[in-house]
């Protein structure tokens, strides 16, 4: 397994790190190899924050130009509920590949969902 310049291991989780200035979450190139998703194009990311557990759900992951490395970022209600903020440090329990037909999917019933409740 190779490490990275602060020795720390990048081919499994979980795996910490900071959140950039601009609220996102770089996946590094080894971490995305070694668990086999270098052809999804969204996620649900389990992360946890201080003591609480989280699931970041349908999030789109960014492509870096050159490399496999992706990065995300955490959606505004999410940081807003539980405080997160750029520079924070997270640590990425779970990352679930999905194709865009589960995300739609998901999306659909959400607002069936939504409409039955009217």
């Amino acid at each position: 397994m190779r490490l990275s310049m602060k020795s720390k291991p990048v081919g499994k989780l979980p795996y910490r790190i900071k959140i950039y200035i601009n609220n996102q979450v770089l996946l590094p190139a080894m971490l995305v190899r070694s668990l086999g998703f270098e052809n999804a194009k969204y996620a649900d990311v389990v992360i946890r924050f201080g003591n609480e557990v989280i699931e970041v759900r349908n999030v789109k992951l960014l492509r870096t130009r050159h490399t496999s490395a992706r990065q995300f970022t955490i959606p505004r209600e999410i940081r807003e509920k539980y405080g997160i903020r750029p520079l924070d440090e997270i640590e990425i329990l779970e990352i679930k590949p999905k194709n865009l037909a589960e995300v739609v999917r998901e999306l659909e019933h959400a607002q069936f969902q939504e409409v039955q409740q009217l």
